[in-house]
C-alpha cells in the first residue's frame, strides 16, 4: 500500500496479471472506509494488508464502490462483501442486477477466456444481496462519515460506468473513461494516456461527451483504476479525443482493406498496437520501442476487439 497523491487516499496494487496493471483505491474519512474499485478474489489479501497498516479492518468499511462491473474492476466484489460485513455496494444501475446475479456477467468472461483462464484469472464469484447494493443515478451524493462523493454517470467505455468525484481533494476516480495510464509510460513532466475500447460497449460519441463532462469539474488529480494518480492537463484530454477520433479511423481502413472477415481484428490489433508505440514514444522520449510494446500490446488486442464489435453493430444497426 502506498498514498496514492492526497494523504487519505490509498493505493492497493490489484496484482491483475501484473504489478502495476490494476489498482484499487481505499478513500478514508475519520476511521470510515470506503474501497473504489476490488481487482478479484485474488485482490483480497494485499487490502487486508493495507487495513493492517492503517490500523483498520474490514468494520471499518462503510462502502464498496465499483465505476464498473468489468471483472478487472468487480471480480473481488463479492469476497469483499462477505468480509466487510457492515458494507453497501455502490454500483451503477444498469450493473447493479449483475452483482445480484453474476451468471450472465460469468457467462460472457468464460466465452471470451474459457473456463481454466476464467478461473485463474477471477477465482469465484458470487450474488451479492441485493437488499445491500445502491444504485447510484447521476449527480447522486452519499457521505462517508463526513466525507461527500457525487456520482457521474460517464457511459462511452460501457454503459455501466460512472466516476466518482471527491471535492474534498478535487479528484476524480475515473475507471476507465479517461483511458489508461501506466507508471512505466510517463516522466516528470507527462504521462501517456490512452483510450480503452473494450468490448462490447464502446461508443465514441458517449465518450467524448463523458470525458468533457468529467473534466468540467476540474479535476486536479485523476485516479485510474490503470494505473492510479495522474495530474489532469489539457494536453492529456485533448490526447485521448484525438486517439478516439484515430481509432474510429483505423477500424474503418481495417474493415475496408480485409479481404476476409477472419483477418479484420489481427490487422486492427497490429495496426492499434503500432499507433500506439509510435505516439508514446513521440510524447515520452526516455521509452523506447520495446518498452512501449510490452505494455501496450495487450490493450491493443482489447481495443481492437472492442472496436471490431462496436463496428460490427453500428453497421449492423
Amino acid at each position: 500500500m502506498e498514498i496514492a497523491e492526497n494523504s487519505d487516499i490509498y493505493l492497493v496494487d490489484a496484482q491483475y496479471y501484473q504489478p502495476e496493471l490494476a489498482s484499487i483505491h481505499l478513500i478514508q474519512s475519520s476511521d470510515r472506509l470506503a474501497i473504489v474499485d476490488t481487482g478479484t478474489q485474488y485482490s483480497v489479501d494485499n487490502v487486508a494488508s493495507a487495513l493492517d497498516k492503517l490500523d483498520l479492518t474490514w468494520a471499518n468499511v462503510d462502502y464498496i464502490i465499483l465505476t464498473h462491473i468489468h471483472l478487472d474492476h468487480a471480480g473481488g466484489a463479492s469476497t469483499l462483501m462477505k468480509l466487510c460485513k457492515n458494507a453497501q455496494l455502490v454500483v451503477h444501475p444498469r450493473g447493479a442486477r449483475h452483482m445480484a446475479n453474476p451468471e450472465k456477467l460469468i457467462a460472457g468472461s468464460k466465452a471470451v477466456y474459457g473456463d481454466t483462464e476464467f478461473k485463474r484469472l477471477y477465482g469465484e464469484i458470487e450474488p451479492i444481496d441485493e437488499t445491500r447494493i445502491i444504485e447510484s443515478f447521476d449527480g447522486y451524493k452519499l457521505m462517508l462519515a463526513d466525507r461527500e462523493l457525487e456520482f457521474i454517470d460517464t457511459p462511452g467505455h460501457a454503459k455501466h460506468h460512472h466516476c466518482i468525484y471527491d471535492p474534498q481533494t478535487n479528484s476524480m476516480f475515473t475507471g476507465d473513461t479517461l483511458g489508461v495510464c501506466y507508471r512505466a509510460l510517463r516522466n516528470n513532466n507527462h504521462s501517456f494516456i490512452m483510450p480503452t475500447t473494450t468490448p462490447v460497449q464502446f461508443d465514441p460519441a458517449a465518450l467524448h461527451a463523458s470525458i468533457d463532462k468529467v473534466m468540467a469539474f476540474e479535476p486536479q488529480t485523476l485516479y485510474l483504476t490503470h494505473y492510479s494518480a495522474v495530474q489532469a492537463s489539457k494536453r492529456m484530454v485533448a490526447g485521448l479525443h484525438e486517439q478516439i477520433d484515430d481509432f474510429v479511423m483505423l477500424t474503418e481502413q481495417a474493415f475496408q482493406s480485409a479481404e476476409h472477415s477472419s483477418e479484420i481484428e489481427k490487422s486492427l490489433t497490429r495496426s492499434i498496437e503500432d499507433y500506439l508505440v509510435k505516439r508514446c514514444c513521440n510524447e515520452i522520449s526516455e521509452v523506447d520501442e520495446k518498452l512501449a510494446r510490452q505494455w501496450l500490446s495487450l490493450d491493443a488486442q482489447l481495443n481492437a476487439q472492442g472496436l471490431a464489435y462496436w463496428w460490427q453493430t453500428k453497421r449492423a444497426a
